[in-house]
């Protein structure tokens, strides 16, 4: 990248989230990715600078070792010129959400990352001519919490996403609950893997989005967004499973057309190739494998059927890997934070502790080989609580990734196309899978985690089971006024 040379007009708008806004080059596949800083905060140059090599050296040192060179991209630092940055501002800004402008983008400093641009196949620095659908997933945490230090009994038989959902949508934020659960879709069970991208497909929130051709196609922002569209999304997505055009439009064609992204999607998410770290990382004992909320569970049980045990995710795949990192947190919030207030109290004593116990970085080889004790006997030293908050913020960003899947029609030659392939009923797609959104969880918000943990809880407990309860006690009461009469045949 030419630095000299820098035209906004080149650049589009392609999302932003809490604290990053992101544009993409019109040719080449390759984004820039802004701080955003709410209006009165400011930060130097310096300091800007630093916590963009910071994400940079996290990615590099730490993401890469767990998860294997293939997934994850660690981009560069970049100085760009600032008048090329303020255009770009003014360019973008029209195109931005209204419930994201509450913070604004750095144009001062004038350092971004430069990126890989993921909706695009990781093989082709410029791109490429045929078409490339993209499907990004947040899957979030998957697996119930296993750790005896976990007070609320209802946290060791109900996932946190499905608690969370229904504190979401009292909150406004969400207008209904989704029927998916994280759970699900870490079985490696093809029946329940199924369920829970159908589920994320029609109640996608920020869960789930799709692109073509580096534009976004489905998905919503917030709240406010329209209800997602099955048919125009066939719409879409037909010439790329169907090619023949066999299919007339209407519900059916947009349930086989979805019917056939789900196969993919899941088959891809099976699959493995990259053999990066040897997954040394196995903390147990294991919770649940099933989420009692989860309505594919549900569906099941009032069926009078089994959920399907899981059939376990194969070690290669990165859904297995996210997994593993996830489940460094192995106190959950309830056992960490008295943890973190023993390495709080350290630092109010000795405050220039805080650079040698590296908790602002540098993110580099001795951080990382700390993060592979998996001790969980606390022998009452700040070195094994520092070590446990830092696992619980690698955790924590595993559990808030996104896996993007950039798939592509196979051309008619594909003998010297290297790229691995997945098949659908009607075409071949090669593919690639990538990593999105690992910055680490900052240090400041573990409070605000161990708060949200209590209130997510108490909601779901006095209202859901609150409500289930009262059910329950209503059919009993019937079932006492029944009488059983035999009459004589």
């Amino acid at each position: 990248m030419d630095e000299g040379k820098m035209d906004e007009n080149e650049w589009g708008y392609h999302g932003e989230g809490n604290k990053s806004l992101v544009v993409a080059h019109a040719q080449r596949c390759v984004v820039l990715r802004f701080l955003k800083f709410p209006p009165s905060r400011k930060k130097t140059s310096e300091e800007i600078f630093q916590h963009l090599q910071n994400i940079v050296d996290f990615g590099k040192n730490v993401m890469k070792e767990f998860l294997g060179d293939n997934y994850v991209h660690c981009g560069e630092v970049v100085q760009l010129p600032l008048e090329f940055v303020k255009q770009l501002c003014l360019k973008i800004q029209s195109e931005r959400p209204e419930s994201r402008c509450d913070k604004d983008l750095d144009t001062l400093s004038g350092y971004a990352m430069c990126l890989p641009n993921l909706t695009r196949l990781q093989t082709y620095h410029f791109a490429e001519h045929r078409p490339i659908l993209c499907v990004e997933i947040k899957p979030k945490c998957g697996f119930i919490p296993f750790s005896s230090d976990v007070t609320h009994e209802m946290k060791h038989k109900v996932c946190r996403y499905c608690m969370h959902q229904h504190l979401k949508v009292a909150t406004g934020k969400w207008k209904q609950i989704s029927r998916y659960c994280p759970l699900d879709l870490y079985s490696g069970n093809k029946q329940r893997m199924h369920f829970a991208l159908k589920s994320l497909l029609q109640e996608a929130q920020n869960n789930l989005k799709i692109f073509k051709n580096g534009e976004l196609i489905y998905g919503c922002g917030d709240a406010r967004s329209p209800v997602a569209d099955w048919s125009e999304l066939a719409h879409h997505l037909k010439p790329f499973f169907f090619p023949s055009n066999g299919l007339a439009g209407g519900p059916q064609c947009a349930r086989a057309v979805v019917r056939e992204l789900v196969r993919v999607v899941a088959r891809v998410l099976l699959s493995g190739a990259d053999k990066g770290w040897p997954g040394a990382l196995r903390p147990g004992p294991r919770g649940p494998r099933v989420c009692e909320a989860s309505p594919f569970s549900s569906s099941l049980r009032r069926q009078g059927k089994n959920t399907p045990e899981c059939s376990g995710l194969p070690k290669g795949c990165l859904l297995y890997k996210t997994l593993q990192v996830q489940m460094l947190d192995l106190l959950d919030i309830e056992g960490l934070y008295p943890l973190y207030n023993r390495v709080e109290q350290y630092l109010e004593e000795f405050p220039e502790e805080r650079k040698r116990l590296q908790i602002d970085g540098p993110y580099d080889e001795t951080f990382y080989q700390k993060l592979l004790d998996l001790s969980t006997e606390d022998d009452g030293t700040v070195a094994f609580a520092l070590t446990k908050v830092q696992q619980y913020r690698v955790a924590m960003t595993a559990k808030d990734c996104s896996i993007m899947i950039a798939l592509s029609p196979c051309l008619q030659d594909t003998s010297s196309d290297q790229r691995p392939v997945v098949l659908s009923s009607r075409s071949r797609f090669t593919f690639s899978v990538s990593v999105l959104d690992l910055d680490l969880k900052p240090y400041e918000s573990i409070p605000h985690q161990y708060k949200l943990d209590g209130k997510i809880v108490n909601y779901y407990s006095k209202t859901v089971r609150a409500k289930d309860d009262v059910m329950m006690s209503t059919r009993f009461k019937e079932s006492d006024d029944c009488t059983l009469v035999l009459h004589k045949v």
